[in-house]
């Protein structure tokens, strides 16, 4: 059975997006299909071209797949325009539509710059992962940073250290476990998901010396969680839980706030981070980094991260 091309949305176009999308699409060599969603006038000069009326057709194209949807203006490398933002909602809605018509086996982002769009189309959302969950039905979800070498998925996300010990709650570690269970077995086809948890304080608490929480909650979720058949362990000490031995234990890390997940993954794996949404009705993966407006335009933005996560997307969809 044939895969349905990846829908690669443009992303803010006057950042990077346009650009490592045609260098991934060169560096794959059409060995994953894809289709790119946005503004040809966007892409560098020189691209091969080939617009297409639907994803069908990009699997039979020669050149740059394309699928126009075409903008208020052009655009200028590293200068954002509020008139664009819209247009660049709109391009990710369409994507969506494509995947969950399962005329895309996929979704994958180019990196879109927040304020811009607030202030350009009084964007409501924090950022893609929400919106996105919002077209998904308003679906429940974690974010996953992952490479060939570690998943990692913080339970607590973009909030102030200090206040992470009272976000974390035991619903809110439940539920993020248990996401990440049902998405490494519908979307990377782990039948028996195996996941380490870490502990919130140094040590795992080190029997109370350090903190409370592991014994106050953690340990007990963890141990009722397995009883139920999960293969889970912790709460483990974070500073040995990425090694190389320890990371062949299990196949993620539900870890409690951002620094402690994504410091070890980018330390690891920094260009071949891929950002996964775990919990939506179709797979969605996007680069981890941003629009880079500071290089956009210059032809020196490294693809590694897009390769990486439209290669991922459709490994995913294949597992699924």
């Amino acid at each position: 059975m044939t895969l349905a091309p990846v829908a690669v949305t443009c992303g803010e176009p006057a950042g990077v997006g346009p650009e490592i999308a045609v260098k991934a699409w060169n560096a794959l060599e059409r060995t994953v299909p894809m289709v790119w969603i946005g503004d040809p006038r966007h892409l560098p000069s020189g691209t091969p071209v080939e617009e297409v009326q639907t994803c069908a057709d990009a699997l039979r194209a020669t050149g740059f797949p394309v699928l126009p949807h075409r903008f208020a203006a052009d655009v200028s490398p590293g200068k954002p325009d509020l008139k664009l933002s819209q247009d660049v909602i709109d391009v990710i809605a369409r994507a969506v539509t494509l995947a969950q018509n399962n005329d895309a086996c996929a979704v994958c982002t180019g990196p879109i710059h927040k304020k811009v769009l607030q202030d350009g189309a009084g964007f409501a959302y924090p950022g893609h992962t929400e919106y996105l969950a919002h077209l998904g039905g308003d679906a429940d979800v974690v974010m996953m940073l992952a490479s060939d070498q570690l998943r990692v998925v913080p339970a607590t996300i973009h909030i102030a250290l200090k206040d992470v010990p009272a976000a974390l709650t035991p619903e809110v570690l439940r539920r993020a476990v248990q996401i990440t269970h049902a998405g490494l077995r519908s979307q990377f086809g782990i039948a028996n998901p195996r996941i380490a948890v870490a502990g919130l304080n140094p040590h795992a608490g080190e029997g109370g010396a350090m903190g409370h929480e592991e014994l106050d909650w953690i340990a007990e979720l963890i141990r009722d969680m397995a009883q139920d058949g999960m293969q889970i362990t912790g709460p483990h000490s974070a500073d040995t839980l990425f090694h190389a031995a320890a990371r062949a234990r299990y196949d993620a890390a539900v870890c409690m706030y951002h620094d402690q997940a994504l410091i070890p993954i980018k330390t690891l794996d920094f260009d071949r981070g891929v950002n996964v949404t775990l919990g939506l009705p179709f797979i969605r993966t996007s680069p981890d980094h941003g629009t880079a407006f500071d290089i956009a335009g210059t032809g020196t933005a490294k693809p590694t991260s897009m390769i990486e996560a439209i290669r991922m997307a459709a490994h995913m969809a294949s597992a699924s």
